[in-house]
């Protein structure tokens, strides 16, 4: 048996789970993992400038490729609450993050001394374990619990926080011959798959809803093998989107509040039967449940047992794992269709596909300022199937969703629950460490780039390139238009005359210079007929420079974007497209 500090063993636990990079700030209680992270030399670090911000990089990192865990690192006291929100935004998703703080000694933990904080109490509602390590022996086997617990059932995050004293302390501990405990998924039986697909098979407008989940199993391909075999259309949700590629023959739109497809919406009014996988029936997705179910039955395949029923009871529930419920759904479907056993979708297909070409909206406006949706069609030009967006909340994100085109699992990278402004940046980054070669381009309003904005100076230090499209109306644009029902708007305006750059014409912040300040490369855009060309120079100055390169664009000060109280009723607020039922192409879409 090898002698060694605690945290030296933690930290080739750490090696042996496969973490290569760690994302942090260093402080004087956690000053023992560095030396020991030093000391490994195989585990990467980027220093963040923000502690929260580093807790969005791991998120992003996990997100971007399946059976990444990313690590997030800091001090005592601060370091550990500025985590709060990186580890609440995992846990809405579940997605699996470790959060590694330090702490006062052990002996002084009751006594208020300098950043002494019971950081896993506030954190335990934000994560699937937290705890404080108090018996140096315990490190390394607290962390491949760790491991275990993210990993096991539905994903999430976990905090491990480390007295100094206990980082310090030597044990015995032999790195040669650890093993990562194995991980748990429950999994549907062939009974309950035949059940379900009996139901199916038994309606006449049966859709699929492609959650989270199924990205999380790394399923994506199974989803539209079975969607193939059975013929049956698919409704991603937000978190789901990519699961199947937009023009997929069966993809038939989105559906919600906001984050939605008119046609995704009409299809979903239309249908008689739903088969969820891996969804949770988000409110934003669902509306009212009344309207949601209405006269459609219900089948809800979800990892997490107490996750069926939680928002209405289905006519029938599978606990599984979205990979392991679709490896048997394929299975069994490819049997049936073998003995001729499954109805033909096609009529029903047809249908979807046609308000699929005819329900649209307008997005070719040529208006100065620019409108919004012109963006979204410019970037759908310019940045191909194989991008990957990374975005979090406002109406930037509500409008990129309706108008954007994802192709690939993984390649909408959104915090979809919790959504907290200052997201995309160190998500962004994040997705490059995680992928030098993707194609990454983020999408923020200003108010969201605003948040963490300081995380540029990682991308410049660090060499991690990527686009980010900052669609700046000076609003708090989504709380403006939700004051509306107020008849206010009040305290949402970010507009000033910046007496530094008068050439901003009252936008107030001159995000060109904050970013060039910051080490990074930047371009504004005043003219919708100026965005391809600007999306270009982007991408040659971020191959050149190897930074990250900011495409600035002034849109119209207000723009109220399709949203409404049910999916039976959004409010559009712009010109919609509705096509002759023959028209042979999309347009605008």
């Amino acid at each position: 048996m090898a002698r060694m500090r605690a945290i030296e063993a933690a930290v080739h636990v750490l090696e042996k789970e496969g973490v290569s990079v760690c994302f942090g700030v260093p402080g004087a209680a956690i000053n023992p993992f560095y030396a020991a992270l030093q000391a490994n030399g195989r585990i990467g670090h980027i220093l963040a400038r923000h502690v929260e911000g580093a807790s969005h990089m791991a998120e992003g990192y996990t997100r971007a490729n399946a059976g990444n865990i990313g690590v997030c690192v800091g001090t005592s006291g601060p370091a550990g609450t500025d985590m709060i929100t990186g580890l609440y935004s995992a846990s809405a998703d579940s997605i699996p993050i470790l959060c590694i703080t330090g702490q006062a000694p052990r002996a002084r933990l009751h006594k208020e001394d300098f950043q002494a904080i019971n950081v896993p109490d506030i954190a335990k509602p934000v994560t699937k374990w937290a705890l404080t390590v108090l018996e140096p022996g315990q490190v390394p086997y607290a962390f491949q619990q760790a491991f275990h617990v993210m990993r096991s059932g539905r994903p999430g995050p976990v905090l491990i926080d480390l007295p100094i004293d206990v980082q310090m302390a030597e044990i015995e501990f032999d790195p040669d011959t650890y093993t990562p405990l194995p991980v748990y998924k429950p999994a549907a039986t062939r009974a309950q798959v035949e059940k379900a697909l009996k139901m199916l098979n038994a309606a006449e407008r049966p859709l699929i809803v492609a959650g989270g989940g199924i990205i999380n199993a790394d399923a994506g391909e199974r989803l539209v093998e079975f969607a193939e075999l059975t013929g049956v259309p698919v409704i991603p949700t937000l978190m789901g989107w990519g699961t199947i590629p937009d023009d997929h023959p069966l993809m038939a739109g989105m559906v919600g509040l906001q984050t939605s497809h008119r046609y995704g919406n009409a299809t979903m009014l239309e249908s008689d039967f739903v088969l969820g996988i891996g969804n949770r029936w988000a409110n934003r997705h669902t509306g009212s449940v009344d309207v949601y179910t209405k006269g459609r039955k219900f089948v809800h395949v979800d990892i997490e047992p107490t996750q069926i029923g939680r928002v209405f009871t289905p006519d029938f529930g599978i606990v599984s794992d979205a990979g392991a419920a679709l490896d048997l759904f394929v299975t069994v479907a490819r049997e049936w269709k073998a003995a001729g056993k499954l109805k033909d979708r096609s009529a029903w297909v047809k249908q979807c596909q046609t308000r699929k070409r005819t329900m649209l909206r307008r997005s070719d406006f040529d208006n100065k300022p620019i409108k919004p949706q012109r963006v979204y069609q410019e970037m759908n030009a310019a940045f191909g199937r194989d991008t990957c967006y990374v975005s979090t909340i406002g109406l930037s994100q509500i409008a990129g969703a309706q108008f954007l085109h994802v192709y690939k699992a993984r390649n909408w990278i959104n915090c979809g629950q919790a959504g907290p402004l200052g997201w995309t940046l160190p998500a962004a980054l994040g997705v490059r460490v995680a992928d030098p070669k993707r194609k990454i381009v983020a999408l923020s309003g200003d108010y969201d780039f605003q948040f963490l904005i300081e995380e540029l100076a990682v991308g410049a230090q660090f060499k991690l390139p990527y686009i980010h499209v900052l669609v700046n109306n000076s609003y708090l644009g989504l709380i403006r238009q939700a004051q509306r029902a107020f008849q206010m708007d009040f305290q949402v305006q970010l507009s000033f005359e910046n007496v530094n750059a008068p050439e901003v014409n009252g936008y107030g912040v001159d995000h060109v210079a904050v970013a060039e300040g910051l080490g990074c490369k930047a371009i504004r855009v005043t003219d919708p007929n100026d965005l391809s060309s600007a999306f270009a120079q982007a991408e040659k100055w971020m191959d050149e420079f190897q930074v990250p390169v900011v495409v600035e664009v002034i849109l119209e000060r207000v723009t109220n974007i399709a949203m409404g109280t049910e999916i039976n009723n959004v409010t559009e607020f712009e010109e919609v497209l509705d096509l002759p039922a023959q028209e042979p192409q999309l347009v605008n879409a």
